[in-house]
């Protein structure tokens, strides 16, 4: 089995590596890896509907789409993201694989005195939280199975940076399953640090195997699907699947209503409604947003250098892209 350990935490690389090592390595791999933080979510999902746009964009939080399906979840690095690569064995359905390759996690934890169970199809938990989201990717005759070890991960981040109102999205993309979330080292019989955590994990599950390193042909490989594709707006937001949404707000102006129509994560179509006052045609809003990605940067973007006052009175940039945003700050 070979065994990496990787010391870069930037997610796009990350999640880069996984595809690579999925389709072009042939032996069984273990894998440990971290993220700074970062918002990962599942390959049918809907970018859009699972983030807070607001606290995306004020913390400067990449969103990553991944190869496996599921939902989103929160990277920082108080959070170890183990990975499996094997081949699949035949007539093993999810639920089996899920058992299999969180066997020796939840075997490594029990030994720390950790009663770590696995619940459902995917999901690790303690005393009934979660601690542990996993997902699959079966490529051909391999499959990858890797998930989360919250360790001391924030869960106000967590909290902050998927606290979206998935109800206001219409489509047809798998929406995240929010759960009671907990911290292994609040479980700890005995204190640990989170570098001796990961020491300890990977004595477990590699045993005696020494750590790999990636070769430069490897390194050249996966800075390509960096560049290509997981650092790109067309694979993080372009392949949300079309969907509709809608939000509303009362602010000292008047009440506003936004309607959006989104495919591959443009927006296609934008209606605007309400009884605020206005000196220009609110068609000329629309117009302007209509073929501009749903994602806050570039929102605030297309309405920060215009008179936006003259289309809606008394609304800022700020307030208009949050509402876009679904800011739980401007919802009644």
């Amino acid at each position: 089995m070979r065994c990496i350990v990787d010391k870069g935490h930037d997610p796009y690389f990350n999640l880069a590596a996984e595809e690579y090592l999925l389709k072009h390595c042939t032996e069984p791999i273990f894998r440990l890896w971290r993220n700074a933080p970062s918002v990962i979510i599942g390959k049918n999902q809907n970018a859009a509907a699972e983030i807070n746009g607001q606290f995306i964009h004020q913390n400067n939080i990449p969103v990553v789409r991944r190869l496996s399906g599921g939902g989103a979840v929160f990277h920082d690095l108080g959070n170890i993201n183990f990975t499996f690569i094997d081949k699949k064995v035949e007539g093993e359905d999810t639920s089996a694989m899920f058992a299999r390759f969180t066997a020796p996690i939840i075997a490594a934890l029990r030994k720390l005195g950790v009663e770590a169970y696995l619940e459902g199809r995917n999901d690790l938990l303690i005393d009934g939280k979660k601690f542990s989201g996993n997902a699959i990717c079966v490529y051909r005759d391999r499959v990858l199975q890797h998930g989360t070890l919250m360790f001391s991960a924030s869960i106000s981040d967590l909290s902050g940076a998927l606290n979206a109102r998935p109800e206001k999205f219409v489509g047809k993309g798998v929406q995240s399953t929010r759960s009671r979330v907990t911290n292994i080292s609040q479980h700890l019989p005995t204190p640990m640090e989170i570098g001796d955590f990961i020491q300890y994990i990977y004595s477990e599950v590699a045993k005696e195997e020494g750590a790999s390193d990636y070769t430069p042909a490897e390194l050249e490989k996966i800075q390509a699907l960096y560049e290509e594709k997981y650092s790109t707006n067309e694979w993080n937001f372009g392949v949300s699947p079309k969907y509709t949404f809608s939000n509303s707000v009362k602010l000292p102006s008047g009440f506003i209503e936004v309607y959006l129509n989104v495919e591959k994560g443009i927006i296609q179509e934008c209606r605007i409604h309400g009884d605020y006052f206005f000196t220009a045609p609110t068609s000329e809003l629309e117009a302007r947003l209509t073929g501009v990605l749903n994602r806050y940067d570039d929102i605030f973007a297309a309405v920060s250098d215009i008179d936006l006052n003259s289309y809606i009175s008394g609304v800022t940039p700020e307030e208009f892209t949050e509402l876009i945003q679904t800011s739980s700050r401007l919802l009644d």
